[in-house]
């Protein structure tokens, strides 16, 4: 089964070992591809089209930057419902900050520090206080709903014409080259990802190999590779058609490097997984839970602070219904990412895949004119699919 194992076992067994062992891993790639196959079938190609991929990329923008932040709250088995109208509120408090003349590049900074304020009340309230996150957060939905409301009553829609904020989520990456029909910088960085990636495989095997742990055959270590690498060049090549890489993917790409080395390599990571696991193990460990408890909902009402940038900006205007259902959206991406029911496990890594599988929906189901009322309807029996799976697949390996 593994390369270092002295009894010799087929190529075949070796993939079927690999998948049944892993299966809840891999469903939500399985169901992404099954779900690009379908609607670019149904749509005739227009749903797998460079201009659909790009706009889906934006559209996915500030759900998976929301589900990031999710992700770290469900590890440590709490929830945050108001993530959707802060994200609504904060964006529309930076409309009328830019109408008053703020440059953009002050509003920016402004409004992340006023979601970290939201989440330090939050989470004040949580570890401190005792109130359950539920009834914090529900009761931080209403407020910010209401303060959303507040806000726009006067104008109605706030219009944004900063050029530089709408492209946060309408714009590309330059090119090295103008004119071209090929985006050049594009299709160098796709290189660059695949020599990078490639090289932190080799480098994780040879470190796994170095202190005795098993690794997989070299023919499955290969086809990854090679797997992976097509993945990365069809995705670029098809950007590199249209415009380019959205500024979206380069803003959410930051995000999730930053939290996927927070979450897996640092002494921070290691302790929101441990309360997850078992809070009262944890505090008797020396693990400060409520400081931990503040940082995520600080961590989480930031991140909805840059989707409410992203979604503002994306819309060019601010409006009294920005951020509804935000927050499902958010929580059905963990979920289905591979978040644990129970806490203590989750990747933010997956979480993206679920933010795309949400969305990819979203966007198919536009495409092809589906009623809202049936996407609702489609989009729950997915997640309540994911959730099931995930209990049943986890049940089976205690």
């Amino acid at each position: 089964m593994k390369e270092n194992t002295k009894t010799k076992i087929s190529l075949g067994s070796e993939i079927g070992t690999m998948l049944k062992s892993n299966v809840r891993d891999y469903a939500m790639y399985i169901a992404l591809v099954v779900i690009f196959i379908f609607f670019g079938f149904r749509t005739n190609g227009l749903f797998l089209s460079s201009r659909n991929l790009t706009d889906l990329i934006n559209q996915t923008g500030y759900v998976a930057v929301l589900a990031i932040g999710m992700t770290i709250i469900l590890i440590i088995k709490h929830i945050d419902l108001s993530v959707g109208y802060v994200a609504g509120f904060l964006g529309a408090v930076a409309a009328i900050l830019m109408k008053s003349g703020l440059n953009v590049w002050v509003v920016i900074p402004i409004i992340l520090c006023l979601g970290i304020a939201v989440g330090i009340y939050q989470g004040f309230l949580v570890a401190k206080i005792g109130v359950p996150a539920f009834v914090t957060t529900l009761a931080g939905m209403f407020i910010f709903r209401g303060l959303l409301s507040l806000v726009t009553q006067g104008t109605g829609t706030i219009i944004v014409d900063d050029p530089t904020f709408k492209a946060l989520s309408n714009g590309f990456i330059p090119d090295i080259i103008s004119g071209g029909s090929i985006h050049i910088l594009t299709i160098i960085i796709g290189i660059v990802a695949v020599v990078l990636m490639t090289y932190s495989q080799i480098k994780a095997r040879k470190n796994m190999q170095k202190y005795n742990f098993e690794v997989s055959s070299t023919p499955i270590f290969l086809s990854k590779i090679v797997f992976i690498s097509i993945i990365i060049i069809v995705i670029v090549t098809m950007l590199a058609g249209y415009k380019g890489i959205p500024w979206t993917a380069v803003i959410v790409g930051i995000v999730l490097v930053i939290y996927n080395f927070m979450l897996n390599k640092t002494k921070l990571g290691r302790y929101i997984y441990g309360i997850g696991g078992n809070a009262e193990a944890a505090e008797l460990s020396g693990v400060n839970v409520k400081k931990i408890t503040f940082f995520a909902f600080a961590s989480m009402s930031m991140l909805a602070a840059l989707a409410g940038i992203l979604y503002t900006s994306r819309l060019s205007s601010a409006s009294p219904q920005a951020g509804l259902g935000f927050e499902l959206d958010a929580i059905a991406s963990s979920y289905i990412g591979g978040v644990s029911v129970n806490g203590g496990i989750g990747r933010v890594t997956n979480t993206i895949i679920g933010a795309l599988v949400i969305m990819s929906l979203t966007n198919g189901m536009n495409l092809m004119g589906v009623d809202v009322s049936f996407q609702y309807i489609v989009k729950g029996v997915i997640f309540i699919i994911a959730v099931a799976f995930d209990v049943r697949t986890r049940g089976k390996r205690k």
